[in-house]
């Protein structure tokens, strides 16, 4: 929306600083720190006096959620900090165009079942929350608008149907049939969804994780729409997506504030509010800048906690069918309580995954020249 201030930088020259993605970037992480400063706050006030906490310790995690504090009456749906923290900067500072519009109502739009997810158990005391159908039925919808208006919308109909892997110099499928696309943005979106909901279970963990994640796609984004850059660096040149760097940008500033509260000991948990929409929008973004599989390099954490889930399942019922009695591979699912379980204290857990989120950006990031 300000953007649109540098039209009149023939009558205040400072207006045309505007123009420029790097600028509007630095300021809408700026503008999304100091709105969670702001509201945050007040947020977790409120949901203290409304007791928005579980009330209870999950049975998977027993001792391990009270080894240092009390976390049952800790307030949650603290993702409407990130959410109205990077959905207000980022309608102020970027430039509407079809990739900005795709990925705030992928944003917004997962924010709604995540919402009502964590309503039900704080509320209604229901620990299951929404059904796993309602979920799915609700992502479901969420890939089939965003698809919709990806293939409709002439600056991305084209662009999107191309299939990009790393340490490839040029597209591995120029036309994707639409069944195909569906198929993968649906993968995308619903799997990161669900590898962050997974992650967000230690203080911190999920939210740093994601900034790290951010940082590098704020990259990749701006130089996806820089035509020297991606030619020299023989990636996929996607116009107009430079201002999902500002997206990015206000992610990061939001995901910081969020931080501020939400660091040992939290005093609000991120809750399905925040982890099922920014899979959402890491996966729809990924995709919109040619970059899906360097996701699952950057986001590494992300998959290594969904896959020991998959993993530990799969073993159980496995070996629960072949010898009547179920085994696991790991202490416990996901994997950061298996190393709770190993005697690890919490901050060390998230310091040393965060350790690992960083080294898995740097790897992401060095693809961009491996070709």
């Amino acid at each position: 929306m300000l953007s649109y201030l540098a039209n009149y930088s023939e009558y205040f020259g400072p207006l045309r600083l505007f123009e420029f993605r790097t600028v509007r970037t630095v300021l809408a992480a700026l503008t999304a720190l100091i709105i969670g400063f702001v509201i945050g706050p007040m947020l977790i006030r409120k949901f203290r006096e409304l007791k928005f906490g579980h009330g209870y310790i999950d049975d998977r995690t027993g001792e391990l959620g009270a080894t240092y504090f009390d976390k049952k009456h800790t307030p949650t749906m603290g993702g409407l900090i990130i959410f109205f923290s990077v959905f207000g900067s980022a309608v102020l500072w970027a430039a509407p165009n079809v990739w900005v519009i795709v990925s705030l109502f992928v944003y917004a739009s997962l924010t709604v079942p995540g919402f009502r997810d964590d309503y039900l158990k704080v509320v209604h005391k229901n620990r299951h929350g929404i059904s796993s159908w309602e979920k799915i039925t609700w992502q479901s919808l969420t890939t089939l608008g965003a698809l919709a208006v990806l293939l409709w919308h002439p600056q991305s109909a084209q662009k999107v149907r191309e299939l990009w892997v790393p340490f490839v110099k040029h597209a591995v499928i120029d036309h994707m049939p639409w069944w195909l696309l569906l198929v993968m943005i649906y993968l995308w979106i619903v799997g990161f969804s669900n590898a962050i909901n997974l992650t967000d279970g230690l203080d911190g963990l999920a939210v740093g994780c994601t900034i790290t994640v951010a940082l590098v796609f704020a990259i990749m984004a701006y130089v996806a729409d820089h035509v020297f850059l991606s030619e020299y660096l023989l990636i996929s040149h996607v116009p107009g997506t430079s201002e999902l760097t500002v997206i990015c940008g206000a992610l990061v500033g939001g995901g910081m504030a969020f931080l501020w509260y939400n660091s040992h000991p939290a005093e609000v948990f991120m809750g399905d509010t925040g982890s099922l929409a920014l899979g959402g929008l890491m996966g729809v973004m990924a995709f919109m800048i040619h970059q899906p599989f360097t996701l699952v390099i950057v986001g590494g954490v992300f998959v290594m906690e969904l896959l020991s889930v998959v993993i530990q399942v799969g073993w159980f019922k496995i070996t629960k069918f072949r010898t009547g009695e179920g085994r696991r591979v790991f202490l416990m699912a996901p994997i950061h309580h298996h190393f709770q379980k190993k005697g690890w204290p919490e901050t060390k857990v998230v310091l040393r995954f965060w350790v690992l989120s960083l080294g898995c950006a740097l790897a992401g990031l060095a693809t961009l020249k491996l070709r």
